[in-house]
Order: C-alpha cells, then structure tokens, then sequence
C-alpha cells in the first residue's frame, strides 16, 4: 500500500473516531466507555472465578416459621424436612425484634430456641438476622408497642439494646456461624421502612463485633446496582440477592427477566474483593415465585410462570456460574408446601439433588487438596 493510501487509511479512521459533530464524538466517548467498563468488568469476573474455584460450595436456604404456617405448614415439621431430608447444611434463621419482645423489657426467645436446637442437632450451620430489617416482608420489623411517632432518639435505644440480648443468647451458641445484619439496609423501594441512615448501620455493626468479636457479620447490598460498596461500614462479608423473573408492578406489567450474565455478579462480587479484601455471598438466590398477586392467591400454573423445577434447576446452575461459593436459596417454605400440600415434589426434589451433588463435589475436592 502507498504511503499517500495509508495516510487517507487513517484520515478516514480518525475521522470515524473523532468526527467534526460535537453529538457524534459524545457517542464515541460513550461507547468507548461502556465497552472499557465491559471488559474490565469481565476480566474481574473471570479473575474472581478463577480465585475462588477450588473452594466448597456451600448451598443453603432461609427459613421463617409465620412465612410456613401462612402456608398452612406446621413449622417444627418444615425445619426439619429442610434440614433432614434436604440436608441443609447452612440456615438463615431470623429475630425479629416485635415477635421476641413482645412487651417492654419482656423477651421470648422459646420460637428462635427450637430452631437453633434443631439446626444443632443435624449439624447445620446458623446465620442469624440481626436489626430492625430483617428478610419477608414487610422488612422492617418493629414491636407493636413502639408508636410510629417515637423519635429516633429514643427509638435507636431502644433496637440496640433488643439486638445486645440476641446476640448475647446466642453467640456462645455452637450452631451460629454469622450474622447478617440489617437486611439490604439501603432497599428504599421495597418494604416498609423509613431510617436508611447510615451511620447507624456503622454503629450497629461496632456494637455487633464489640459483643461478639468471634463471628463473623454479613451485610447485604441491593442486587442489580451497577458499584461496589466501598463506603463504610465494612463487614466481614457482603451479602448479595439474586432475582432473574419477576412480575414488573411498574412500567410493562408483565414478567420481567433480567438479562444480567452471571458474570455480572461475579463482577459485583470480584470488584469489591479487589477494593475491600472482602468476599460476598449470595444470601438470596431467587426459587420461589414472583407472580402478579400474592403468593397465596396465585394459581400454581401462574406460580410457575416465574419458578418451577425446570427454572430452579437453571438458577441454581445460574448461582454456580457466579463463581461465589456461598449461596443461600430463597423460598424453602414454598417448595415443601408443594410437596406435602399439592403432592408435587418436583421443586424441592431439584433443590435435593443440588445439595447432594454440592457435597459430592465438595468430598472429591477436599480429597485432591
């Protein structure tokens, strides 16, 4: 090629690249960057698997009795069904603050009790919600003693000296592994919370490690936000919920599949390990349905529309594919209300065999190392 053809080569190049129109280099700019982000986004993704391949999965789930008895379940036999025929290994289990202080000062701890005894008793492992917000709705979870009008001053007081009693029951307790606390703290647009500030969030975890400096406390971020959270506090291990299919309420009012790769989250999970050192979990892997109604008035066929045996066997490998090796499911009381109530064991039959491989794997790589 000449020299005078290459030179009008790469006028042509820098003229694609940078052309005269101010809108049309502002779109170059753009794209440029997204496909920059793009990249190094997937780098991270595929570094963050790679580091974290030769570590045991963990498949867990989340359980809380009034989510079974609103299924007519009785929730001693569901724990246990979770815990023994599942073979859970890993439970989040919660304390809400108006059900175990019921009164002023009054405390009763006989519901959480049980279910740490039987986590014990079949050797599962305990991660216990601690806070104002903790997981089902409607988050947020105040006594009914405390008037909406309380101020903060006197409120704050009041949920810090509650969380101080939990945590001193149960952290000598050798079924406990973690603490999640205050459940997706910055999710404004769902439950029924109003505080969102975050230095009671940085308080609350001091006073958490200040109480029990032996166990280690999980905060969760919201799930699809485009960041890392490199703002304080910092926890021992983010948390992170997965949702794929879910009724949008808002713009389209139909199903909505979000089209995130699973490298998305193993970015999320990746980037933040890199700027913080800390590891993340998925503390909520969507397998239960997000229908158009709620969840007790919707037909099973509409239930299915957004998760079946099919759907949850595609997120569970979906959850793999993040590369984060902690991963709780959500919706355990769902998928033994269809065994036992509708004699359709085809879910919680999926979620069996997941366990079971997951320990499978896990005993052929504890034998390589």
């Amino acid at each position: 090629m000449s020299s005078n053809n290459k030179k009008l080569n790469l006028g042509k190049l820098k003229k694609y690249l940078w052309p005269t129109s101010k809108w049309k280099r502002g779109l170059n700019i753009v794209a440029a960057a997204v496909i920059l982000f793009t990249t190094v986004s997937y780098g991270v993704a595929q570094w963050y698997i790679a580091k974290h391949d030769d570590e045991p999965l963990i498949l867990g789930t989340t359980f809380v009795p009034t989510y079974a008895e609103s299924f007519g379940l009785d929730p001693k036999d569901t724990l246990q069904a979770i815990l023994s025929d599942l073979k859970v290994k890993q439970i989040r289990l919660m304390s809400y603050w108006d059900q175990i202080e019921p009164s002023p000062g009054i405390y009763d701890f006989s519901n959480l009790d049980w279910q740490f005894d039987m986590a014990g008793k079949y050797g599962a492992e305990v991660s216990l919600a601690v806070g104002l917000r903790q997981p089902r709705w409607p988050e947020c979870h105040p006594p009914q003693w405390l008037a909406p009008d309380t101020s903060k001053n006197e409120w704050q007081p009041k949920l810090y000296a509650f969380m101080s009693v939990v945590i001193n029951r149960y952290k000598d307790n050798p079924a406990l592994k973690t603490y999640e606390l205050e459940n997706e703290f910055f999710m404004k647009v769902f439950g029924e919370c109003q505080d969102f500030d975050r230095s009671r969030l940085v308080y609350e975890l001091a006073l958490v490690k200040k109480l029990d400096p032996s166990h280690k406390v999980i905060i969760s971020r919201s799930n699809n936000w485009v960041g890392w959270p490199v703002g304080q506090p910092t926890p021992d291990q983010f948390g992170i919920s997965v949702y794929k299919r879910v009724w949008d309420r808002t713009i389209t009012k139909r199903y909505f599949e979000y089209p995130l790769p699973a490298w998305f989250y193993a970015a999320l999970a990746g980037g933040g390990e890199i700027l913080t050192g800390k590891d993340m979990v998925i503390h909520e892997l969507q397998a239960e349905p997000w229908p158009p109604t709620d969840i007790h008035q919707a037909s099973l066929s509409e239930q299915f529309k957004s998760m079946n045996a099919k759907r949850l066997k595609d997120r569970i490998a979906y959850g793999e594919a993040t590369g984060m090796r902690n991963i709780d499911l959500w919706g355990a009381e769902w998928w033994y209300w269809l065994k036992v109530k509708q004699n359709d064991s085809s879910v919680w039959d999926v979620v069996k065999q997941a366990v079971a491989q997951a320990e499978s794997d896990n005993r052929i790589l504890a034998e390589k190392k």
